[in-house]
């Protein structure tokens, strides 16, 4: 088949629809990208890419096709909304001329924005190509849990908008089985609707730990829970570190962050200012080829997210990755994602906001044998490969694609 995958973000930003677009060229399929300039997270291009500089690329044979785009800057909602609407106008604008029309049927990789999805339907009307829509971030629920909009009229809008999006997409591939019903409501019929998870990328795996890399030199001695992936709102650095402070005394305890986003600098100051320096650490931004090695140094693996319904359905990604590893897991969250860590019986679940609960999962998870948190692990690891395994998701997006091509659906 030749897939055209719609997506404002793409490599060598990371992202996991780079993986399932390679894994579907290494299946034998023909894939194209439509995305931006990449600039993300850090808000500025990428070396050796520019407003009108490299339209074209190849990635381990995904062609890509990359379109002017406003970078995302550092801080502040503007520059971000004049991201999202640029990617959006310019890839709706020149995508009937960039894209070949003979695509067999589209992907859209939905994270924020929802806007990224336009140049899709605007492809689908003009070129008569069937859409598939991978919704991984609710619309506009999310951004009124962060608190980026807080005017009901433009909630609104968007919510319109969004019920434009679904329903004149063919299929809904949904990352969490409680997003059904927000589709539902947006007029999605149930039979276009698919429960479709995140996978992780073969990257993701059990390593042994090398206490002679340059990644140990970079730990702290003493157990070891680390959060790993986008420092945001939404990922609830403040209970972390009201947590952190409640296990100060325990100085085997250390709290390691590794990853970057908008709320990294003020993380930084809030470190020092509560005079944390000493059991938490900020490792920066790593290669994803590195992520495995260092999560063979934690003795846990932390995933947290604010308390708000929307949030409470989803399933972060970065669940997908640790289990993939074989770690044990702290889940600082509400809802699908706490199930899927107790369902697994990989870790401890101590809920959305509840510092003290946090803290105490951990002081619980310090206290256990070695022997126990093994098991843990190789429960996720199994969990995984159960529900998760990246080839078996991807013979099942494969199988969807050729039912709806076959059936002719425009």
């Amino acid at each position: 088949m030749k897939v055209l995958i719609v997506s404002q973000y793409f490599w060598p930003e990371s992202f996991r629809i780079n993986d399932v677009a390679t894994g579907l060229v290494s299946k034998g399929h023909e894939v194209s990208v439509l995305t931006g300039k990449p600039n993300y997270p850090k808000g500025r291009f990428y070396s050796g890419f520019g407003l009108f500089k490299k339209s074209k690329d190849n990635y381990e044979g995904v062609n890509i096709i990359r379109v002017p785009i406003l970078p995302r800057g550092e801080k502040g909602i503007f520059k971000l909304a004049l991201n999202y609407i640029s990617y959006a106008f310019s890839a709706s604008f020149l995508s009937p001329f960039l894209c070949n029309k003979d695509y067999d049927c589209i992907l859209v990789y939905q994270m924020s924005p929802v806007t990224q999805a336009i140049p899709a339907i605007v492809i689908k009307k003009i070129f008569k190509i069937p859409v598939f829509f991978w919704v991984q971030d609710l619309w506009p629920e999310s951004l009124s849990a962060v608190g980026a909009v807080k005017n009901k009229s433009l909630l609104s809008l968007i919510k319109k908008l969004v019920g434009w999006l679904y329903r004149s997409s063919n299929k809904i591939l949904i990352q969490s089985e409680s997003f059904r019903q927000h589709a539902l409501q947006h007029g999605v019929d149930e039979k276009d609707i698919y429960y479709y998870p995140n996978s992780a990328e073969e990257l993701y795996r059990p390593v042994t730990r090398n206490d002679d890399s340059d990644i140990a030199k970079m730990m702290p001695k003493g157990f070891v829970v680390m959060f790993a992936g986008n420092i945001g709102v939404a990922q609830d650095m403040e209970s972390i570190l009201k947590a952190a402070e409640i296990t100060r005394s325990n100085k085997q305890i250390q709290w390691v962050i590794v990853g970057d986003g908008r709320q990294l600098s003020w993380l930084k100051s809030e470190i020092q200012s509560r005079e944390l320096s000493n059991s938490v650490h900020c490792l920066g931004r790593h290669p994803i080829e590195k992520m495995p090695e260092f999560f063979s140094f934690a003795d846990v693996m932390l995933v947290s997210l604010t308390k708000d319904p929307i949030f409470a359905s989803t399933i972060p990604a970065k669940i997908q990755s640790y289990m993939a590893c074989g770690k044990p897991i702290i889940a600082s969250l509400d809802g699908v994602g706490a199930d899927v860590v107790e369902s697994a019986q990989a870790g401890l679940v101590s809920g959305a906001e509840q510092p003290g609960k946090l803290a105490d999962a951990v002081l619980k998870m310090e206290s256990f044998q070695k022997v126990e948190l093994e098991e843990m692990g190789v429960n996720a690891l199994n969990y995984y490969n159960k529900n998760f395994e990246r080839n078996m998701l991807l013979k099942k997006l494969e199988d969807m694609m050729h039912a709806l091509v076959n059936r002719g659906e425009k």
